[in-house]
């Protein structure tokens, strides 16, 4: 019987099976890009996404990420989202393990730092470079945990390689790479323009050793046709012995970005239902969003202006990692004002720091983010004040009856996160939003329902990160304003957004599949 090519990798990865699952340690390979948004965080987990449909225990792991995007797992540890999502697509639990180090900047020279769920403390760009190298064995315990119940491991660097400025501490690119004794495949962002050169230039400047773990380049956001690039990868060959294990078109899959380089913050175009979110300087968890981005005739604007602002059918004011420092911007810019005056006719959605500023005051007696007394928005009946501690759990629940246009919300189910520093406390005649209870392990409360969030007068507001994601909420929010507009929007091949994130993945395993020599790849894994 004659087996094309495709059936003989089949066969010859088949044949890498035995011999992987029967390491102590699981193998591992490594994506690291010439630049950030080359698209590292893409190919790990569709890399993560083609092992799980081989039949093997897969897990991605970053050792250091920096992002305001954050999530809390089942213990209430906190840790990045875009592994959240790579272990969504590698069929996996999220764990800090994947994610042992998050920095979460509170400003342009300083970040909160997160160490295996929980927070170190924040420091000053110069102090964390003398300190991280500390971190090591903090990185290793997890990635060796991690290694316990897995076969394969898809590590993720950060950046550059070729930040030559910090190589000599590196525990995230080249120096996880040696820690972990792990191949690089090296990605370059054709799209942005000079793949040949960020290929070229960042090789040239890694140490000999460093040059020998690169076992293949990845060009990534191809759009075109191949033949015409061909030329260039054979002249790249021709100086550099490491071969060209894929040229990946551009992606046209929704799945969550990693964090405030994401492209979907230059979308401005309208369509029949507009939603417009604003796009504060420090967001955190743009993702609570992502699940209208799926639905036709929907548009998501992420604005930063009154001008861009326009005329939406609902605003959203989302996370922050500086609530009090955010709200000032919108002050200072026109924003809040804009956001008022429409209050009332649209509703307005606040999830976290944006819940929190459309209170009556923000307090912050401890120094949390800025310190001193803040007017609110006042479009809700609360207080907040800043505590030193933050509040990190998961909990599920239910809306409770609301009024006006959102009442066909009433006794949904709903499922997220909590992730904040602010306690708010709400007037006494105050509608609240949702009853919840905390669940995970080693939480003392869990089962004891409380109640979350606020409305009135077409305003709402929430600590629950991810409420959009559950059953039908968000295309239920879509269709009551659809309805106020006298707009029909069909529900096309709607689904849930958990179900349909799982054909995203599917989708890019696809691609990856085509477009990467997987057979070179599985080789790399021996």
């Amino acid at each position: 019987m004659e087996i094309d090519e495709e059936g003989k990798a089949g066969i010859l990865w088949l044949s890498y099976a035995k011999e992987l699952r029967g390491m102590t340690m699981a193998k591992s390979i490594m994506v690291q890009g010439t630049m950030s948004s080359a698209g590292k965080s893409f190919i790990v987990a569709g890399l993560c996404r083609i092992f799980k449909q081989d039949g093997y225990r897969v897990a991605p792991f970053k050792s250091q990420n920096m992002a305001l995007n954050s999530f809390i797992t089942e213990e209430g540890l906190e840790m990045g989202r875009a592994q959240v999502m790579q272990a969504e697509a590698a069929g996996r639990t999220p764990s800090v393990y994947m994610n042992p180090i998050l920095l979460k900047p509170t400003n342009d020279t300083g970040s909160q730092v997160i160490v295996n769920g929980k927070v170190r403390g924040n420091m000053a760009a110069r102090d964390y470079f003398r300190y991280k190298t500390s971190l090591i064995p903090d990185v290793m315990h997890a990635y060796e945990k991690l290694s316990e119940d897995t076969d394969i491991i898809v590590i993720e660097g950060a950046g550059s390689p070729a930040e030559i400025n910090l190589k000599e501490q590196d525990i995230v690119n080249m120096g996880m790479a040696k820690m972990a004794d792990a191949p690089v495949l090296l990605v370059g962002d054709i799209d942005r323009g000079g793949v040949f050169a960020q290929l070229y230039g960042t090789y040239a400047l890694l140490e000999p050793e460093e040059q020998k773990r690169v076992c293949g380049f990845v060009i990534n956001k191809f759009r075109g046709d191949k033949t015409i690039l061909d030329p260039g990868i054979d002249m790249l060959q021709e100086r550099i012995p490491v071969p060209v294990l894929g040229v990946v078109p551009y992606m046209d899959v929704k799945v969550e970005d990693e964090d405030s380089l994401t492209e979907r913050f230059s979308r401005k175009e309208k369509a029949g239902v507009d939603l417009a979110v604003i796009r504060f300087p420090r967001i955190s968890n743009f993702t609570d969003f992502s699940v209208f981005e799926q639905m036709d005739n929907v548009s998501l604007r992420y604005v930063t202006s009154v001008r861009e602002l326009g005329s939406p059918d609902m605003i959203f004011l989302p996370g922050s990692k500086n609530t009090m420092g955010d709200l000032k911007w919108m002050r200072q810019n026109g924003l809040e004002a804009a956001i008022k005056k429409r209050a009332g006719d649209i509703p307005v959605f606040g999830i976290c720091g944006g819940y929190q500023m459309l209170g009556k005051t923000l307090s912050d007696p401890f120094g949390v983010e800025e310190g001193g007394i803040l007017r609110g928005m006042e479009l809700l009946p609360m207080d907040t004040v800043m505590r030193e501690e933050k509040h990190t759990t998961q909990v599920e629940g239910r809306i409770g009856q609301l009024d006006g246009i959102f009442s066909v919300l009433d006794g949904q189910k709903i499922r997220g996160y909590e992730i904040h520093m602010g306690e708010s406390t709400a007037d006494a005649h105050a509608g609240f939003l949702c009853r919840i209870r905390k669940i995970g392990a080693g939480e003392e409360t869990a089962g004891a329902e409380t109640t979350d969030g606020l409305f009135a007068n077409q305003v709402y507001g929430t600590y629950v990160h991810g409420i959009f994601d559950q059953g039908k909420i968000a295309w239920m929010i879509v269709q009551a304003l659809a309805k106020k507009k006298n707009l029909e929007i069909s529900s096309g091949e709607w689904m849930d957004y958990a179900a349909f994130k799982e054909t995203q993945y599917d989708k890019m395993a696809d691609i990856l599949r085509q477009h990467m020599d997987m057979e070179a790849i599985y080789g790399l894994l021996r």
